[in-house]
């Protein structure tokens, strides 16, 4: 897939600097000196990624990355912005019309990490796009290579829930999905440095801020991917607790979607049983002892329950 970089600013030394960053790579970069001539270009090429300044004149940035969103709804959206727009940037980011936002003056080494993280982030939205199942285990088996500690898991916490959502009486179609939103419920990594990923010990609160944001960009990924509800709300929720007291909404009890309560428990039941970073495995009864403790504070009691029944 060739990964198209639309870059906007009236200023052409900004563009010289940053097309200049992306020489050497495989990135086909396209410049415009205002958003009409990129809006023509959207009209007429497959972008992957465009960065536009703010305060330009004719429409400023926040206004033609709205008319890009629905032009090419799959392109990654970036404002570059002064401080003194920070509002207008935040004001883009929350709805929507903006992945992320660069400050000026910017640091090289960090756009550039940006921007191939948002390459990332299109590839695997075109790749949900046209999936087949074997696409999708595949993807999430390459999102697994950003945190080596996870490899498998995505598949165990997949036979996990299937067989939990059998169980329970769930058609074979939502056992289906719930498939598809185990295999992808991590696919939210892409934006999540390796670096956070692999840390040898806890987080700092900013580094774990980073890290629940992983849900909701997943969840992003996946809607314009136009996956069904429930593979998104595996994603989106699975981190949120049966006391409410988990993200990104802070959801409780029987409101947080059943397939997002079927994944909490298969997937903290096999990031137990795996080493990590920071921790040795526990072992399976451990691990059951775990799940029985927490429910009704962390898990969902009947699933649970359900759980302890099936893997004795």
């Amino acid at each position: 897939m060739l990964n198209t970089l639309l870059l906007v600013d009236d200023d052409p030394n900004i563009l010289n600097s940053l097309k200049r960053l992306f020489l050497g790579e495989n990135v086909k970069v396209t410049t415009a000196a205002n958003a009409y001539e990129a809006i023509d270009i959207l009209k007429n090429n497959k972008i992957s990624v465009i960065v536009s300044d703010n305060i330009m004149p004719g429409m400023n940035g926040v206004e033609f990355l709205q008319k890009a969103k629905n032009l090419s709804p799959e392109s990654v959206r970036i404002l570059i912005t002064a401080h003194a727009d920070f509002n207008a940037a935040i004001d883009a980011i929350n709805k929507g019309e903006v992945y992320k936002f660069v400050s000026k003056p910017w640091d090289d080494n960090e756009f550039k990490d940006i921007i191939f993280n948002a390459l990332d982030r299109h590839r695997v939205v075109m790749s949900l796009k046209r999936a087949d199942e074997a696409t999708l285990r595949s993807l999430a088996q390459t999102i697994e290579l950003k945190d080596p500690y996870t490899k498998g898991h995505c598949d165990r916490v997949a036979k996990y829930t299937v067989k939990l959502a059998e169980a329970l009486g769930l058609s074979h179609e939502d056992q289906e999905h719930i498939k598809y939103g185990s295999w992808l419920h991590d696919c939210g990594k892409i934006g999540v440095p390796e670096s956070i990923l692999n840390h040898n010990g806890p987080l700092t609160p900013e580094q774990m801020e980073i890290v629940k944001n992983h849900s909701r960009w997943g969840a992003d990924v996946v809607r314009l991917a136009q996956l069904p509800q429930a593979v998104i709300n595996i994603i989106l929720y699975h981190h949120e607790r049966f006391d409410g007291k988990g993200y990104p909404d802070g959801l409780k009890g029987k409101d947080i979607p059943i397939e997002a309560r079927i994944a909490t428990v298969a997937d903290v039941y096999d990031a137990l049983t795996s080493d990590r970073p920071y921790r040795n495995r526990i072992s399976h009864e451990k691990a059951k002892e775990f799940l029985i403790n927490f429910k009704g504070q962390f898990f969902d009691p009947d699933i649970v329950a359900t759980f302890v029944e099936l893997f004795r």
